[in-house]
């Protein structure tokens, strides 16, 4: 038959061509199912890839941090241990010696370099079905500590409060000590210098200082160099050598020659020589100022001299601090290297402020707060008075021209105290001697001049009137100065230092509220003290500490 025919011919080609398509289906269905088996390997492999990356990268940060860690204590100056030794310490605490490759240290006069260097090595997980079985890099932590120029001020109070049972001098001078042997024992380089600022009612400046300023009324008494220094000094960042500036007059000014509101109309000899203790610059050469030093055993001996008296005057103190950190004053300490009072090795300095190779601290502390500064006015520091002295028996009479009549001369111990005028002056035999300002206030406190040479002459026998006339010339003869005045004058300096870049580290010593105050105002931030009894040693040996740390570089 022939197939053209046949009817079912079509039925059988048609199923035939739906065998081959199925077939081509299921073909189909096994070639996704191969493909989503790479797709998932390929996943599990990059998965993996991850899980190892993180593994390395966490053990890799422990070693890191740890070798950072272990330079940085092993770069500090203050570290006794040898650098290789703390940083392998280091590591062998974290459990991390195997990755410890090796220590560089570099230390030089003034600074000490340490580098860690390490290996980050981990075992793979799943890339080693790449053929990777290790992860492994080298690594290094650098730590470096760097004490370049240093020009520290040690603005000290030694005035009379420093003396309080248990004594605040002792612990001072103790606290001071360890400080200065301890910065120094690094500084084989002439790197650091230190002034030594001692103050109380005024600063005693010293012999070699003083002959570099324009000091004006010299009264040439050993060992009394301090300057009553004007007004316009505290609104300048340097100190002018030009300026007149008068010496302090070796004066008592203080002491008291009666009690009451209202004199007695007596005579009183006991208590007209001058107390020794109220005289604003006492005569001490342990209380000198010392410009530019980096002799320890020299500046621990003065430190350790020092003596407590007087009065406190802040302000004053925080002045020549500055100055001795001023480049203002550099033609100063280079004639104090000329004198050899200053080692030239120190030639230059003060070094400027923005010289990033320096670090400028003032190291200032009080006991106390500020007390009216007294000083001894111009007209009568120096020349002739009108106060004559017998040589017999050492009495005093004073000439006074507009008295009327011939009897011009006041003898205050005659006439059974009542005292009397006279036409000479008095001499008890051997002569007479007129003395100058100077003289006078050698001999005499000022308030006693004031009250038995010209209140009881001129007062009359009216009490008010006597009075007055003693307290004008109290006036005359004296300045006081507000401790307002004296707190607006020391914020000023430590204004115009900080905006230098001056570091001010304050020590407030069991000093009062108003004293807490003005040094926590004037200390650079989180640099204050507020210290009782042996904790001063504490603070200064943190202010060492942080004077190095200032110059740590990682």
């Amino acid at each position: 038959m022939d197939g053209s025919t046949d009817p079912h011919a079509a039925s059988r080609k048609g199923n035939r061509r739906g065998g081959r398509a199925a077939a081509f289906l299921r073909d189909s269905d096994g070639a996704l199912l191969v493909f989503g088996v790479y797709i998932l390997v390929l996943m599990l492999i990059v998965g993996g890839l991850s899980v190892d990356l993180m593994r390395y990268e966490a053990q890799r940060s422990r070693i890191q941090n740890t070798a950072d860690r272990a330079a940085l204590a092993a770069a500090s100056m203050r570290q006794e241990l040898e650098p290789e030794e703390v940083v392998a310490d280091y590591f062998a605490k974290a459990g991390f010696s195997a990755y410890h490759t090796g220590t560089t240290v570099d230390v030089g006069l003034n600074y000490r370099n340490v580098q860690a260097r390490t290996t980050t090595s981990v075992n793979t997980l799943f890339m080693r079905l790449m053929g990777i079985d290790t992860l492994a890099s080298p690594g290094a932590g650098s730590a470096e500590e760097r004490i370049t120029n240093v020009e520290i001020a040690m603005v000290l109070d030694i005035s009379g409060s420093m003396q309080q049972t248990p004594s605040r001098i002792v612990n001072l001078k103790a606290a001071a000590d360890e400080f200065v042997a301890k910065i120094l024992a690094d500084d084989t380089d002439n790197r650091i210098s230190i002034s030594l600022v001692p103050y109380n009612g005024q600063v005693n400046i010293g012999p070699q200082l003083t002959q570099l300023f324009n000091i004006t009324h010299r009264h040439g008494i050993a060992d009394v160099n301090c300057v009553d220094m004007p007004p316009s000094v505290y609104d300048s960042l340097t100190l002018s050598r030009s300026l007149p500036m008068s010496q302090t007059a070796d004066a008592d000014t203080f002491t008291t020659v009666f009690s009451g509101s209202t004199p007695p109309d007596s005579w009183n000899f006991s208590n007209r020589a001058p107390n020794p203790g109220n005289k604003w610059c006492p005569p001490n050469p342990a209380n000198f100022v010392r410009p530019l030093q980096n002799n320890a055993a020299t500046l621990r001996a003065q430190i350790q001299a020092l003596t407590a008296v007087g009065a406190t005057s802040i302000d004053a103190g925080m002045r020549w601090g500055l100055t001795l950190l001023d480049p203002g004053s550099r033609s100063v300490v280079s004639d104090l290297v000329a004198m050899g009072a200053v080692p030239a090795h120190f030639a230059g300095r003060p070094l400027d402020f923005d010289d990033p190779e320096v670090l400028k601290v003032i190291v200032l502390m009080t006991d106390g707060e500020h007390f009216p500064e007294e000083r001894v006015n111009d007209a009568y520091k120096s020349g002739m008075s009108p106060i004559w002295r017998s040589n017999g028996d050492g009495n005093y009479s004073i000439h006074h021209p507009t008295q009327s009549g011939s009897n011009k001369f006041w003898v205050p111990h005659r006439n059974s105290g009542a005292g009397e005028w006279r036409s000479a002056a008095w001499n008890s035999g051997g002569g007479v001697t007129q003395l100058s300002w100077v003289q006078v206030w050698q001999q005499l406190r000022v308030k006693w001049v004031a009250w038995q040479l010209y209140a009881r002459p001129l007062g009359g026998a009216n009490a008010s009137s006597r009075t007055a006339i003693y307290n004008s010339w109290v006036s005359n003869f004296r300045s006081l100065t507000p401790t307002a005045t004296m707190d607006a004058r020391l914020n000023g300096l430590c204004t115009m230092a900080k905006d230098q870049g001056v570091v001010i580290f304050g020590i407030a010593f069991e000093a009062p509220p108003g004293g807490v105050t003005a040094i926590r105002n004037c200390a650079s931030p989180n640099r204050f003290y507020d210290v009782q009894g042996l904790q001063i040693g504490t603070a200064f040996r943190q202010i060492r500490s942080q004077i190095s740390s200032l110059r740590l570089t990682q």
